[in-house]
């Protein structure tokens, strides 16, 4: 969806909150006030913007029509989403990897674990969701993208920016909601997907609606085998066996009480590192293996009062329990979240205000490494309110008060401004602040584990981030044009430092990171044609590890991307697409063949043709075959200090793929 463009003056000193409280108080007295014989503005629906794209979002609490809310919430939808099912039908990561301002980093070649960063922030903070349930943890985690199939997904709800004073602990850098969809019609599809990447998905995916209540069930099985393009013996591609169920339940008596269930299970075996029969450089095999087991449980219940009030509940339970193997060292841990929250809510004038608590808990127990144990429990309180001014200025201000134990508490404010200064034009202004509490669980050790990694130090103190943004959209006919301008701070990030040969301490960083930079996104459609064309500019700089109180630009951040789409697509016949990506030069880490990534552009194209109730189609990626290790080596030619074998991951390590397959309804 549209691209969004951040504030480069977050500095992070008072004045800037004090001076933007007061521009968005300004903006909206300014907005408000019309002239004594200027016509009334009208309604919101009645302008061309609002008829062009009826979305409704539940990210930020309710479901509202995407124009009408104040916050910026970008929505990926099911036509999107579809067609990225037919490239990757076994993981969202490539949905999510190709959205303006979205970046899927891969943080552990040799198992394929990779998280998504939002805006040149780490992927710790990003909070991934799924029916607004943390139902995967409280951060990004490693393998949750890589491990949820798209087919059910009725679209993707993306808010960028620091958001803790709508979501809590942890989505500093911002949220990714997955939005299951909601069973209107019976249906059954199955898809089954086969690639030249020796890969196999075989997904289904049943919808039941009866009356007032619903059901669906999604499961599915994907594997691949292990992959070694530059035959220099180590995997680059991890082998993989996943088996993942979800059924959901629906119930909705049409009068304002309804009740949404989710249950899911995933297990997953993953193995990586030399091939069978060969060694690493050192003349002996090493294993990367990494198996997963997870199951989950969410609950979001919802009653209407008298006088308009909305009581609304959300629960979820998470338990995930890994094994890694890394050479003849073994880490098995075990993570617990549980989250419940209950808001309520309602209208008064101008005004739409809700009130809530919820509480969080966090837990970490590693069989073999017992000195990373850890459980917090976070209550908290939050408040929202907004107030709409005619049908040209709405104001949203939030804020959120969290204590947890073993820190300080902490206070999370959001506030978020939209206008309509015209027919067609739409701009929002934002700010909100949040924090992270320390975990090991940083992107350094997806690849190298715990073992080298000191116990935390009772000092460490939480990450505090403050973000702001202006976004500026206009619409006319099928054109759409979308700018943004975003920046962001955050104060005390986690480092991995070594502290002595062999052996590394977290600690808070001297220096802030600082991203900024401008998004541009410019879409057409007439028919069933679109064509869209993408920009983004990033700049984010952090405190060197090596050289503290020294600044670099945080690693595997390219500078510019840009990508152009073009898809036709007719309902009865098929679709037809082409697309292309451009990736700037990026700074690399501890690589000892290079300082910096290439450039490097991707082309792919798919086809897909209908044949009754049967959809046939064929997906070629990397038309033009690059591949980080047609430049340099992936393995490093000793082992690092930290226990790597290899370099971080800067371009595509699978080079040219083709996939097949068929999308049966029945």
């Amino acid at each position: 969806m549209a691209p969004r463009a951040s504030l480069a003056l977050v500095t992070g000193r008072s004045p800037l909150w004090t001076g933007l409280t007061l521009l968005l108080l300004a903006a909206t007295g300014l907005m408000a006030q019309e002239p004594p014989d200027a016509p009334k503005a009208d309604p919101p629906q009645d302008e061309p913007i609002e008829l062009a794209e009826e979305i409704t979002v539940t990210a930020g609490h309710g479901d509202r029509r995407i124009q009408d809310v104040p916050l910026r919430i970008e929505v990926v939808d099911r036509e999107e989403i579809e067609e990225k099912a037919l490239m990757t039908p076994g993981s969202v990561a490539m949905l999510l990897g190709e959205t303006t301002g979205l970046r899927v980093q891969t943080t552990a070649p040799s198992t394929g674990a990779a998280n998504v960063r939002i805006q040149g922030l780490r992927g710790r903070y990003t909070l991934l969701l799924s029916d607004g349930l943390p139902l995967y943890g409280t951060d990004g985690g490693s393998l949750s993208l890589l491990q949820v199939p798209p087919l059910d997904l009725g679209q993707v709800e993306i808010v960028k920016g620091a958001a803790s004073a709508l979501y809590g602990p942890s989505a500093i850098g911002g949220v990714v909601n997955l939005v299951s969809q909601r069973p209107g019609d019976r249906q059954r599809q199955g898809l089954v997907n086969a690639s030249t990447q020796q890969a196999f998905d075989a997904t289904l995916w049943l919808a039941e609606p009866r009356a007032s209540r619903a059901g669906s069930l999604l499961a599915g099985f994907h594997g691949q085998k292990r992959q070694d393009p530059d035959d220099d013996g180590w995997s680059d591609l991890p082998a993989f066996a996943r088996g993942v169920l979800r059924p959901r339940m629906l119930w909705d008596d049409g009068a304002g009480r309804s009740l949404f269930a989710t249950a899911g299970g995933m297990a997953e075996n993953r193995s990586g590192g030399s091939e069978p029969g060969a060694v690493a450089p050192d003349g002996l095999p090493f294993a990367q293996d990494l198996d997963s087991r997870q199951g989950d449980l969410g609950l979001v219940g919802r009653l209407v009062f008298a006088r308009g009030l909305l009581l609304s509940v959300r629960g979820s339970f998470s338990h995930r329990r890994e094994d890694r193997r890394l050479g003849n060292e073994r880490e098995r841990g075990q993570r617990t979240t549980a989250f419940g929250e209950a808001v309520l809510g309602g209208s008064a004038g101008p005004h739409t205000w809700l009130v809530g608590a919820a509480l969080q808990s966090d837990a970490y127990e590693n069989q073999d490494l017992e000195r990373f144990d850890y459980g917090h429990l976070t209550p908290g309180l939050f408040a929202q309110d907004e107030l709409r001014l005619g049908g040209r200025v709405a104001l949203g201000v939030s804020a959120r008060f969290d204590h947890q134990d073993g820190y300080s508490s902490f206070l999370s404010p959001r506030a978020s401004l939209l206008l309509r200064p015209a027919p067609g034009w739409t701009a929002r202004l934002g700010a909100g602040g949040g924090f992270f509490t320390p975990t090991p669980f940083l992107e350094e050790n997806d690849e190298s584990g715990l073992a080298r990694v000191l116990p935390l130090a009772p000092g460490l103190a939480a990450e505090r981030a403050r973000s702001a943004s202006f976004d500026l959209g206009w619409l006319r006919g099928g054109l759409e044009v979308n700018a943004t301008l975003f920046g962001s701070r955050v104060e005390g990030a986690l480092q991995r430092r070594e502290a002595l040969p062999g052996a590394f301490a977290i600690v808070n960083a001297d220096l802030p990171t600082r991203s900024w930079g401008t998004e541009l996104i410019v879409r057409y459609r007439r028919g069933g044609m679109m064509l869209l064309a993408t920009h983004s500019y990033t700049s984010s700089s952090e405190d060197d590890p090596e050289a503290p109180g020294n600044r670099r630009d945080v690693p595997l951040t390219p500078r510019h991307v840009a990508s152009f789409n073009a898809i036709w697509e007719d309902e009865g016949r098929g679709r037809i697409g082409v697309e292309a990506y451009y990736i700037g030069r990026q700074p690399t880490d501890e690589n000892p063949y290079r300082s910096e990534g290439a450039a490097h552009v991707l082309i792919g194209a798919l086809v897909e043709k209908r044949l009754g109730r049967a959809r046939v189609f064929l997906n070629l990626e990397n038309v033009g075959n690059v591949r980080q290790t047609r430049f340099d080596p992936l393995l490093l030619p000793a082992r690092a200090t930290d226990g790597r074998w290899t370099v971080d991951a800067w371009a595509p390590l699978d080079g040219f793929v083709a996939n097949g397959g068929v999308r049966v309804a029945f």
